[in-house]
């Protein structure tokens, strides 16, 4: 099939999808997203430093020898 010859039925097919994408796009809800809050003891001053705080938990002995098996095997690895 010849592109060329059907160039003006590729761009009217293109001007639909696009028409109906923008319809679609238009029914999505905005992102609710809000500001993260800010506490007082993450701040650092000349007299405080600042505190991070980390939560997860420790890997096991075994955890880590997988995770350090599935880097090496990894490209570009240089363990």
């Amino acid at each position: 099939m010849n592109i060329a010859k059907h160039m003006e039925a590729v761009f009217v097919v293109a001007l639909a999808a696009a028409g109906s994408a923008s319809y679609v796009a238009d029914a999505i809800p905005e992102a609710q997203a809000r500001p993260a809050l800010i506490q007082d003891s993450s701040i650092a001053t000349n007299t405080r430093m600042a505190v991070v705080v980390v939560k997860g938990k420790r890997l096991s002995d075994a955890e880590k020898q997988q995770m350090l098996l599935a880097d090496r095997r990894a490209s570009g690895s240089r363990i």
